[in-house]
């Protein structure tokens, strides 16, 4: 791996043009795009006019003046193709724990009868403490937590919900959707996917692989901001059977005639709970606006090569220092890598004051995450010939560096 090879293969990108859509800071190599996308240069000039003209201007009336009560289904519709869903399939709601509670909530509720919902050890933390809660409020109901290479044998009679992150946080292995949905499905459950670590950067195809339910967060790969809204899918044909265990008053069949009794919505609005936030509605538009003219293919291959590309580097430069913690196999991961250290953090510490960003998961991990719109195979070998350099030299051995902050 050569820095000439790294800049012959961005000359060859069909993607390179992308990057120039993002603010950048000079000099900077942004590699954690898993955890908090670049600012995409539309994002401002969009919010500006939101907050100027129609917050300012005019006020209340641009509920109805710009359509400000549709956004939530609006701005999904830009997301559709992203994911591979239709339109009508798609919200954008809540945060991602509310949404993943309230689909776990309404599958377990549309299988009575069954008491267990299903999922892997070392799942995202957040999905199982929403499990856990739903699970205080319905007694009977269990949560059953095996070995991923448990699970499609461990789906039976009791299964109400499968539920799974589709690209692990931590070493970016990627399950078979297609294959558990079709296993799930034959034991009689539901399931229900978390894409916050695949949505924007794999292909994903919601409605050809079989998938009932998903969520996923807007502010990692499709670039939507700090504290961005989720978005939830619920496939077209389970929508008006499923129940959400929230009723907000956006999911009332008619939300204005303020009703003293709930009434759904047909189809995805009964999903809605409280009044959109149109600011952030406004900055995730300008982030999924930074997709337009891309292929989901496109971006699905460049992560494959430029993860390939990073191990490889980072393998040459670092020798036996660093244990891979990621698949070696490109289609068995999604598009972030990790190595494993003992000191990771203190590494990472150390990267980051070179200008080089990343992040470390406990216990040892250095997660480094590619956007394929935005970063190049030219990152890739910096990052990697940096690290290579502060582990030769220790340079990670600071006290500041070993000193952990409130964000990792």
């Amino acid at each position: 791996m050569t820095l000439d090879q790294a800049r012959n293969l961005d000359a060859s990108d069909p993607l390179r043009e992308a990057r120039e859509r993002f603010v950048l800071p000079d000099g900077a190599i942004y590699l954690d795009g898993n955890s908090l996308g670049a600012l995409p240069k539309a994002t401002s000039p969009h919010l500006f006019d939101v907050i100027e003209r129609q917050w300012g201007e005019d006020l209340i009336t641009s509920w109805n003046k710009h359509g400000w009560i549709e956004w939530p289904q609006r701005v999904a519709a830009r997301l559709a193709p992203i994911v591979g869903a239709e339109p009508a399939e798609l919200l954008i709601a809540d945060s991602t724990t509310v949404c993943l509670f309230k689909l776990l909530g309404a599958a377990v509720a549309a299988r009575p009868g069954r008491s267990t919902i299903l999922t892997e050890q070392g799942n995202f933390p957040t999905d199982v403490y929403a499990a856990e809660g739903l699970i205080r409020l319905r007694p009977g109901l269990e949560l059953k937590v095996i070995p991923a290479a448990e699970l499609a044998g461990a789906l039976d009679e009791n299964t109400a919900a499968l539920f799974l992150t589709h690209v692990d946080y931590r070493s970016g292995a990627r399950h078979d959707m297609e294959a558990l949905n079709a296993a799930a499905h034959a034991a009689g459950a539901l399931t229900l996917w978390d894409l916050s670590h695949s949505a924007g950067a794999t292909q994903l195809d919601l409605n050809g692989s079989g998938c009932d339910l998903a969520v996923g967060c807007g502010y990692k790969y499709l670039n939507g901001g700090p504290g961005a809204p989720a978005f939830l899918f619920v496939a077209e044909q389970l929508q008006d059977s499923l129940q959400s265990p929230l009723s907000g008053w956006m999911g009332h069949a008619s939300p204005f005639d303020f009703a003293s009794s709930y009434s759904p919505a047909s189809g995805i609005n009964r999903f809605l709970t409280g009044t959109p936030s149109i600011l952030a509605l406004a900055a995730l538009e300008g982030g999924l606006s930074a997709f337009e003219g891309v292929s989901m293919a496109a971006i699905e291959a460049k992560a494959e090569a430029i993860t390939a590309f990073f191990i490889d580097a980072v393998e040459q430069g670092c020798g036996d220092e660093l244990a891979l913690a990621s698949p070696r196999d490109p289609k068995a991961r999604g598009s972030h890598v990790c190595f494993a250290h003992p000191q990771g953090y203190a590494v990472m510490q150390a990267l980051i004051a070179r200008g080089i960003t990343g992040d470390f998961r406990p216990p040892d991990l250095m997660r480094f995450g590619f956007a394929p719109l935005y970063n190049g195979f030219e990152d890739a070998w910096l990052a990697a010939a940096s690290l290579s350099e502060i582990l030769a030299t220790r340079e990670w051995d600071r006290t500041d560096f070993r000193r952990k902050q409130t964000v990792t």
